[in-house]
Protein backbone atom coordinates (compact mmCIF):
# COMPACT_ATOMS: atom_id res chain seq x y z
CA UNK A 1 0.00 0.00 0.00
CA UNK A 2 1.12 3.55 -0.76
CA UNK A 3 0.34 6.43 1.61
CA UNK A 4 0.23 10.07 0.53
CA UNK A 5 1.66 12.90 2.63
CA UNK A 6 0.12 16.33 3.12
CA UNK A 7 2.40 18.19 0.73
CA UNK A 8 1.37 16.06 -2.26
CA UNK A 9 -2.29 16.72 -1.42
CA UNK A 10 -1.76 20.47 -1.06
CA UNK A 11 0.21 20.71 -4.32
CA UNK A 12 -2.50 18.73 -6.13
CA UNK A 13 -5.14 21.21 -5.01
CA UNK A 14 -3.31 24.52 -5.28
CA UNK A 15 -3.02 25.60 -8.91
CA UNK A 16 -0.51 28.26 -7.81
CA UNK A 17 1.94 25.57 -6.71
CA UNK A 18 4.84 24.93 -9.09
CA UNK A 19 4.24 21.22 -8.35
CA UNK A 20 0.49 21.33 -9.05
CA UNK A 21 0.46 19.53 -12.40
CA UNK A 22 2.84 16.79 -11.31
CA UNK A 23 1.07 16.23 -7.96
CA UNK A 24 -2.39 16.20 -9.48
CA UNK A 25 -1.14 13.73 -12.08
CA UNK A 26 0.39 11.23 -9.66
CA UNK A 27 -2.56 11.49 -7.27
CA UNK A 28 -5.09 11.03 -10.07
CA UNK A 29 -3.18 8.04 -11.43
CA UNK A 30 -3.06 6.48 -7.99
CA UNK A 31 -6.77 7.06 -7.37
CA UNK A 32 -7.83 5.29 -10.58
CA UNK A 33 -5.14 2.60 -10.63
CA UNK A 34 -6.99 0.18 -8.37
CA UNK A 35 -3.88 -0.11 -6.19
CA UNK A 36 -4.41 0.13 -2.45
CA UNK A 37 -3.46 3.58 -1.24
CA UNK A 38 -4.06 5.56 1.89
CA UNK A 39 -4.18 8.96 3.49
CA UNK A 40 -3.34 9.25 7.18
CA UNK A 41 -6.06 11.19 9.01
CA UNK A 42 -3.40 13.48 10.41
CA UNK A 43 -2.52 14.43 6.81
CA UNK A 44 -6.18 15.16 6.05
CA UNK A 45 -6.35 17.53 9.01
CA UNK A 46 -3.06 19.18 8.10
CA UNK A 47 -4.14 19.52 4.44
CA UNK A 48 -7.31 21.36 5.46
CA UNK A 49 -5.41 23.59 7.90
CA UNK A 50 -2.68 24.52 5.40
CA UNK A 51 -4.77 24.97 2.26
CA UNK A 52 -7.34 27.19 4.01
CA UNK A 53 -4.82 29.26 6.00
CA UNK A 54 -4.92 32.94 4.98
CA UNK A 55 -1.32 33.54 6.07
CA UNK A 56 -0.02 30.68 3.90
CA UNK A 57 -2.11 31.18 0.75
CA UNK A 58 -3.55 34.38 -0.66
CA UNK A 59 -6.28 33.77 -1.36
CA UNK A 60 -6.71 30.74 0.86
CA UNK A 61 -8.64 27.75 -0.42
CA UNK A 62 -12.28 28.00 0.63
CA UNK A 63 -13.12 25.39 3.28
CA UNK A 64 -15.86 23.96 1.04
CA UNK A 65 -13.31 23.38 -1.75
CA UNK A 66 -10.77 21.75 0.58
CA UNK A 67 -13.44 19.45 2.04
CA UNK A 68 -14.70 18.55 -1.44
CA UNK A 69 -11.16 17.57 -2.47
CA UNK A 70 -10.80 15.32 0.57
CA UNK A 71 -14.16 13.70 -0.19
CA UNK A 72 -13.08 12.91 -3.77
CA UNK A 73 -9.89 11.26 -2.53
CA UNK A 74 -11.60 9.30 0.24
CA UNK A 75 -14.31 8.17 -2.17
CA UNK A 76 -11.70 6.48 -4.37
CA UNK A 77 -12.61 2.76 -4.06
CA UNK A 78 -9.02 1.77 -3.27
CA UNK A 79 -8.30 4.57 -0.75
CA UNK A 80 -8.01 3.72 2.92
CA UNK A 81 -7.82 6.06 5.89
CA UNK A 82 -5.05 5.46 8.41
CA UNK A 83 -5.78 6.05 12.06
CA UNK A 84 -4.34 5.05 15.40
CA UNK A 85 -5.09 1.66 16.90
CA UNK A 86 -3.65 -0.82 19.38
CA UNK A 87 0.13 -0.95 18.99
CA UNK A 88 0.39 2.48 17.35
CA UNK A 89 1.67 4.27 20.46
CA UNK A 90 4.56 1.83 20.86
CA UNK A 91 5.68 2.52 17.27
CA UNK A 92 5.40 6.28 17.81
CA UNK A 93 7.41 6.02 21.03
CA UNK A 94 10.16 4.04 19.33
CA UNK A 95 10.41 6.37 16.33
CA UNK A 96 10.42 9.55 18.42
CA UNK A 97 12.96 8.15 20.87
CA UNK A 98 15.36 6.83 18.22
CA UNK A 99 15.26 10.12 16.30
CA UNK A 100 15.44 12.18 19.52
CA UNK A 101 12.46 14.29 18.44
CA UNK A 102 10.71 17.16 20.14
CA UNK A 103 8.23 19.86 19.24
CA UNK A 104 6.74 19.98 15.77
CA UNK A 105 8.82 17.03 14.56
CA UNK A 106 6.46 14.76 16.48
CA UNK A 107 3.89 15.36 13.72
CA UNK A 108 6.11 13.65 11.14
CA UNK A 109 6.71 10.81 13.58
CA UNK A 110 2.95 10.46 13.90
CA UNK A 111 2.57 10.05 10.14
CA UNK A 112 5.49 7.61 9.99
CA UNK A 113 4.09 5.59 12.91
CA UNK A 114 0.65 5.43 11.26
CA UNK A 115 2.21 4.18 8.04
CA UNK A 116 4.27 1.53 9.81
CA UNK A 117 1.31 0.56 11.99
CA UNK A 118 -0.76 -0.14 8.85
CA UNK A 119 1.96 -1.87 6.85
CA UNK A 120 2.41 0.91 4.28
CA UNK A 121 5.06 -0.10 1.76
CA UNK A 122 5.89 3.46 0.71
CA UNK A 123 5.03 7.02 1.74
CA UNK A 124 4.86 9.49 -1.13
CA UNK A 125 6.17 12.82 0.12
CA UNK A 126 8.27 15.79 -0.95
CA UNK A 127 9.39 16.26 2.67
CA UNK A 128 12.96 15.11 3.35
CA UNK A 129 12.34 15.20 7.11
CA UNK A 130 11.01 11.65 6.86
CA UNK A 131 14.59 10.48 6.35
CA UNK A 132 14.72 10.52 10.18
CA UNK A 133 12.71 7.31 10.02
CA UNK A 134 14.72 4.74 8.04
CA UNK A 135 12.14 2.09 8.96
CA UNK A 136 9.71 3.78 6.52
CA UNK A 137 10.29 3.68 2.78
CA UNK A 138 9.63 7.08 1.24
CA UNK A 139 9.63 8.34 -2.33
CA UNK A 140 9.15 11.73 -3.90
CA UNK A 141 6.87 10.90 -6.86
CA UNK A 142 7.41 14.40 -8.29
CA UNK A 143 11.05 13.75 -9.23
Amino acid sequence: MIAVDTNILVYALREDSPFHTASLGVLSELAVSGRRWAIPWSCVHEFIAISTHPKIYRPPTPLKTAMASVKVWLDSPSCEQLSEGPGYFEILTTLASKAKLAGSMIHDARIAALCLHHGVAELWTADRDFSRFPELNTRNPLL
